[in-house]
């Protein structure tokens, strides 16, 4: 199991799979062929075709390949390559018209890029451990936390990155409850969270916590709708749900920057977990693979930081995801607004909920976090390829 520096990683909306993936694989193949190339042509298949216009695929791609040289999109969402649904292929062609290189390369979630074949990782394995429940039974033993066993699996240079990515997930948030106006793509939809945030002011303590959490998770899922710079959480679809959580808790209950850097480890274990084992890719598995894992993620990190044990944080991550089995991707439009923003602000408050809900209990609970992410796999590959991130079916087949 790789670096949890995969999973948070640092960039720009609206798509981990359908902009960050594919502009990835678009600067791979640019050096690869820089210097040669005088024509590029990509083709685009599945779920990559169906909804990358929405997702600003295409411009993704060309912001890399023209300035080296002219390039062109071929779309084709009716044909699925078998070994995932976002699929491309690069073509390079020489001044004589020859082509002289070609490469199919699949976006797999979270703005990660394999060959077919490739195992989908894409940095060392640093983790000997790749099942909550070995990681828990090994805390347990040792007496040590789920971000201790981080921190021994990654050595300390990962407290600067975290610390950048908290940094980075703040200012989302910051820059999100102060942002106004219509988001890009042509629904029309407008910002909501500098609204729920005035509005949360009004209420009383209860209602004013929970309009807060909305409007912090807003403000990122719009940042991200926007283009803006968010971190994956693990995907830009999900990006809302652990900043908000996070933020709220920090600003709220007074917790350190210390305190919440542990948390977001916690939280990028379970990730982690859920990535190697299953997926995290809506085109593949749902949505319940980004918000229902996001949710996971930030329950976990309520419960570490509120001092629950090993056994609470695991059940606490597990009722995040467990009750998002099932959870379909269906954007209308293709674009990561309908239901995408809302269902972060929904997650991050069960997120909450799910943390609470462990801290009554002593951790015991019937299924484990690892049979719900054999689940949610399962489930995920019986889902028609309809509700997957195609906007062919579901709340996208509204009009």
């Amino acid at each position: 199991m790789e670096s949890i520096r995969q999973l948070y990683k640092i960039g720009h909306g609206p798509s981990s799979s359908h902009t960050m993936g594919p502009q990835a694989a678009a600067t791979k193949f640019a050096e690869r062929t820089a210097g040669r190339a005088a024509r590029y042509t990509v083709t685009l298949y599945g779920a990559l075709a169906a909804t990358g216009r929405g997702h600003l695929t295409d411009q993704a791609i060309l912001s890399v390949l023209t300035p080296v040289a002219p390039a062109e999109i071929e779309w084709k969402p009716e044909t699925v390559l078998p070994f995932h649904t976002n699929g491309m292929t690069f073509h390079a062609f020489d001044d004589k018209g020859e082509e002289f290189d070609t490469w199919t390369v699949y976006s797999v979630g979270g703005g990660d890029i394999v060959e077919e074949g490739q195992q989908r990782t894409s940095g060392p394995s640093i983790y000997p451990l790749t099942k909550i429940k070995d990681i828990q039974a090994e805390c347990e033993s040792t007496g040590i936390s789920y971000w201790e066993y981080v921190d021994r699996c990654e050595g300390p240079e990962i407290w600067d990155y975290l610390a950048e990515v908290w940094k980075v997930m703040r200012a989302a948030v910051e820059r999100g409850i102060e942002a106004e106006g219509v988001l890009p793509g042509g629904l029309g939809v407008r910002r909501k969270a500098v609204s729920y945030y005035v509005h949360a002011a009004g209420f009383n303590a209860s209602l004013k916590s929970r309009g807060l959490v909305y409007a912090y998770a807003l403000a990122v899922s719009e940042e991200n709708a926007s283009g803006g710079l968010i971190v994956t959480a693990p995907t830009c679809g999900s990006c809302g749900i652990v900043p908000a959580v996070l933020y709220h808790l920090q600003n709220s209950k007074g917790f350190s920057e210390r305190r919440i850097l542990r948390a977001l480890a916690t939280a990028g274990l379970f990730g982690n977990v859920v990535k190697f084992n299953a997926s995290v890719s809506g085109a593949e598995v749902g949505c319940q693979g980004e918000v229902g894992v996001a949710c996971a993620m930030a329950a976990a990190a309520a419960s570490q930081l509120f001092g629950g044990t090993p056994a609470q944080i695991e059940y606490s991550a597990e009722m995040g995801l467990e009750h998002h089995l099932g959870l379909t991707c269906d954007p209308v439009c293709g674009l990561v607004q309908i239901p995408c923003i809302e269902r972060n602000a929904y997650a991050a408050a069960r997120a909450l909920d799910a943390n609470l809900y462990a801290a009554f209990s002593d951790g015991r609970h019937s299924v484990d976090f690892d049979r719900i992410v054999e689940v949610m796999k399962q489930t995920g590959h019986d889902i028609p390829s309809l509700y997957k991130e195609t906007a062919l079916g579901g709340l996208a087949a509204i009009k």
